[in-house]
């Protein structure tokens, strides 16, 4: 059980955390693309071809580790005028979170250069397709799993420890505070509160009238309210 226990938590933090979702994703069932699934797609069909379904996680192209610095919680304190000092005290607004995963991809023996080459290159297209079609992300770290994120960056942080270059990616997200469908059902609430309170007398677009109006906004008719004004005015002490 313990060597299950490792094998998932390899499989779900180290190999594949990062799972893309909407954009590209749209295209796959359950709209879910593990990235795991672009960096491997050329082992996937090697092996299923070959019948070699006995695949070592620690022989996958990638291992992803979380970098120290990413947050579960980032506000800051509130520096504007306040009427005082208790309110200002307790007042703090909400930050975007930040998430920061490192992807190690040395050069194996068994793949060599050109194949890391070309597994890079596929990888570095769909993320930029997925980018510009308003692609998100969902993170999955030890602690907790980030939702809706957005990526901002992706880096070399290979050091000296080894000759190889580029090595090691930093992939950086960002989970901000409102997301598009968020934000799209609240202009819907707004929008439906705004078209409650409207008129339904007066169409849009339509020229006001006293009869479009009502009789209640006639001055001259019997029942309107400026029926009403008169004679209230000619009741008062003094009236003519």
């Amino acid at each position: 059980m313990a060597g299950i226990g490792r094998s998932l938590y390899q499989l779900g933090f180290q190999i594949s955390p990062i799972i893309l979702t909407q954009g590209i994703a749209n295209f796959i069932p359950g709209g879910l693309l593990p990235i795991v699934a672009i960096t491997e797609a050329a082992n996937y069909v090697d092996g299923l071809l070959s019948g070699n379904i006995d695949i070592n996680l620690d022989d996958f192209f990638a291992q992803y580790v979380v970098t120290p610095g990413t947050t579960l919680q980032n506000n800051e304190i509130a520096t504007y005028p306040f009427a005082n000092q208790t309110v200002a005290a307790n007042s703090i607004i909400a930050q975007p979170l930040r998430i920061s995963i490192t992807m190690i991809c040395p050069v194996r023996q068994k793949i060599g250069f050109y194949f890391k080459l070309a597994i890079m290159s596929a990888l570095t297209k769909a993320l930029a397709l997925h980018n510009t079609s308003g692609g998100m992300y969902t993170v999955v770290t030890p602690s907790y799993i980030y939702q809706n994120c957005m990526m901002l960056s992706m880096t070399d942080v290979s050091g000296s420890q080894t000759k190889q270059p580029q090595y090691s990616w930093q992939l950086e997200f960002i989970q901000p505070l409102v997301t598009a469908a968020q934000a799209s059902a609240q202009l819907g609430t707004l929008t439906n509160t705004l078209n409650n309170q409207t008129n339904p007398g007066i169409q849009p677009g339509a020229a006001i009238s006293w009869s479009g109006l009502g009789d209640l906004a006639n001055p001259f008719s019997s029942t309107g309210t400026g029926t009403s004004i008169l004679g209230a005015a000619n009741s008062l002490p003094g009236a003519i």
